[in-house]
């Protein structure tokens, strides 16, 4: 398969996306970060997290009957390599969301884990598949702090509130699921398989590339597709930055935070 790919960190802090692909394998990751004053029971960080997290399940899913069962060893592996420095399973250690595409001989295979999100076009018609359980959970709390005043001390304690009534829902049932230190999470990942020959173009996005579509509607999924064909992926994510720096008060498109962190994969069979 053919990719082009690019990453840009959310300005004045460290990227924590991931994204590393072959001929046959590509894995995106989008880390989840927090604020440092809830004192994160990790010594090694989220970028550190993702990485390695993130070139694990590339590993195993090269050789892995399916992407699940990569992705728990992936986990796993991951969660073993800092057990005996870090609070693996506190609810506060990194996870991340998670894209992945393969390529199996007649098949493409594909697994969402999180707001990461795949494109295919199949028969010039776009398909969005991501995982959307976080966004229905903690809504009080998410709204209240998106209606506090940007910059505030009043909006800095909602988000630490916010956080905390997410992490208390991780992994578990009723909650949302993310890669993080439990390798059952693997198993509420969504996967599917399309035929190679019908599949035309794909991308894999983080949240924060995917704001030019699902949060500033400045295109579809389609039209997403032909800037990464017509423009490249650079391309796609400065349209993000463009918004994001017209519009840094939130006030005309709402979320959580200016600016974020966007990766993009782009995928030609």
């Amino acid at each position: 398969m053919r990719v082009e790919a690019y990453s840009s960190g959310c300005p004045g802090r460290d990227n924590e996306d991931f994204a590393i692909w072959d001929d046959d394998v590509a894995v995106l990751l989008d880390g989840a970060g927090m604020p440092d004053a809830l004192h994160p029971p990790c010594v090694h960080g989220v970028s550190w997290f993702a990485r390695t997290l993130g070139t694990a399940l590339h590993s195993a899913a090269s050789s892995s009957e399916t992407l699940q069962s990569a992705l728990a060893l992936a986990i796993a592996h991951t969660a073993d390599l800092h057990r005996d420095t870090c609070a693996v399973d506190d609810a506060l250690s990194p996870s991340a969301t998670v894209a992945v595409l393969r390529m199996r001989g007649d098949f493409v295979e594909w697994l969402v884990l999180g707001d990461c999100t795949l494109l295919f076009e199949r028969g010039h018609s776009v398909e969005a598949i991501s995982d959307d359980r976080l966004a229905s959970l903690a809504r009080k709390d998410r709204a209240a702090m998106k209606a506090a005043p940007l910059g505030s001390a009043e909006r800095r304690q909602l988000h630490f509130r916010l956080v905390q009534a997410e992490r208390a829902l991780r992994n578990r049932p009723g909650g949302y699921w993310v890669a993080a230190a439990d390798p059952r999470a693997a198993e509420a990942a969504l996967t599917g398989a399309y035929l190679v020959d019908d599949v035309e173009r794909a991308a894999l996005l983080t949240d924060g590339a995917a704001r030019l579509t699902d949060t500033f509607a400045l295109t579809d999924w389609a039209g997403c597709l032909d800037i990464l064909q017509d423009q490249g992926p650079e391309a796609l994510i400065g349209r993000v930055r463009a918004a994001e720096l017209a519009d840094e008060s939130m006030t005309h498109w709402p979320r959580s935070k200016p600016h974020d962190d966007a990766t993009v994969v782009y995928i030609r069979p």
